[in-house]
């Protein structure tokens, strides 16, 4: 379709790197705004509303890919979400390893993306060895051990997706959408914050069909995809350092419009603050949730919001365990810690009350 548009100095892949710019940009200031975070839905001290936010966001995302579908502008047959031999021992590990590592730094990697454009340089830190540790992952010292739990494949055969399950995708895809929105509207949100989170979901939809038939190109293809921080975080991290030999893409508009989203709409609203590590310790615990999320990400297929918000509505198999898994590494450290910081304040009051200390 791109070329119908007679564009003659612009290809497909410059476009999308303006189109992901764009959504990255909407994203970071809408997130910035409502504190839209997959860790705080699970285990924040305001999960209730921060899951309405993630689950109304979901919703519309769900609805509105599956609309695309529906409509025959996309689809995924093709798609690695949709490999017949899925690799459930990578994703299950991965997703656990992706959830403890968000509890250790007290945010998933598209919040940390945002909290580093309001002034966060503890969440910077984390980005950046989390883009490193991702590509190391993906293709370097760390590859090997991505290929062989990779190779642990159990074969779905056509049931890869929701949609070849009795009823097809629509009712699916409908049954996922309303459960959320029933859950959202639990949530005790105001209506705005809950427009934004609906605002949230539309840009995933509207990449999908941006990447997948706007600017496709039979002539020069590009990737069809949709939001995502794993491989977006390596990517931008290597054409910010080496610009003048790997090209941008998709990945780092994004990653680069939620950072510029985010400042502005912290500058605007008010949020922005400079924030650093307070002790070495911190500093441990945050970079060690940097290493897990990097290897988790890729492992897992995609973080919260390319496995999730992403991966969820284009019904795959893959990208629900994948979601599931994170969560459930979450929910499992952060009772861990919990039961720790228990431990640890009960025995410092028995120390203070005995009279030789």
């Amino acid at each position: 379709m791109f070329e119908t548009f007679g564009f003659e100095e612009i290809t497909a892949r410059q476009a999308s790197v303006a189109l992901a710019l764009l959504l990255g940009v909407a994203f970071g200031a809408l997130a910035q705004r409502t504190g839209f975070c997959f860790r705080r839905a699970l285990v924040g001290e305001d999960r209730r509303a921060a899951a309405g936010v993630w689950l109304t966001a979901l919703a519309v995302a769900v609805i509105g890919t599956q609309g695309a579908v529906a409509a025959g502008w996309i689809g995924f047959d093709d798609h690695r979400f949709m490999i017949s031999d899925v690799p459930v021992l990578a994703i299950v590990l991965g997703g656990l390893s992706f959830g403890i590592g968000m509890v250790l730094t007290r945010g998933c990697i598209s919040r940390l993306t945002v909290l580093t454009g309001s002034g966060n340089l503890r969440a910077l830190s984390v980005l950046l060895v989390f883009a490193l540790v991702a590509h190391a992952t993906l293709k370097g010292v760390l590859a090997p051990l991505r290929v062989a739990l990779g190779n642990v494949t159990f074969d779905f055969g056509e049931y890869v997706s929701l949609a070849a399950l009795p009823g097809g995708a629509l009712p699916w895809a409908g049954m996922i959408a309303v459960a959320a929105l029933l859950l959202a509207a639990r949530s005790g949100n105001r209506a705005g914050h809950l427009l934004m989170a609906a605002m949230i979901g539309l840009l995933v939809p509207l990449a999908w069909v941006g990447t997948g038939l706007v600017l496709f190109d039979e002539f020069d293809p590009i990737a069809m995809e949709s939001l995502s921080t794993t491989s977006a975080s390596a990517e931008a991290l290597f054409f910010t350092i080496a610009s003048s030999s790997i090209p941008a893409g998709f990945g780092a508009g994004f990653m680069g419009g939620i950072v510029l989203g985010a400042l502005v709409a912290s500058l605007l609203f008010g949020g922005f603050a400079w924030a650093s590590f307070e002790t070495p310790g911190q500093t441990g615990r945050y970079l060690a949730g940097a290493v897990l999320m990097g290897v988790g990400g890729v492992l897992a297929g995609g973080c919260t919001l390319g496995a999730g918000l992403s991966g969820v509505p284009t019904l795959s198999v893959a990208a629900i365990l994948a979601i599931v898994s994170i969560a459930f590494g979450a929910l499992a450290a952060q009772a861990l810690f919990s039961r720790s910081v228990s431990a640890a304040a009960a025995a410092s009051t028995r120390r203070r009350v005995q009279p030789a200390e």
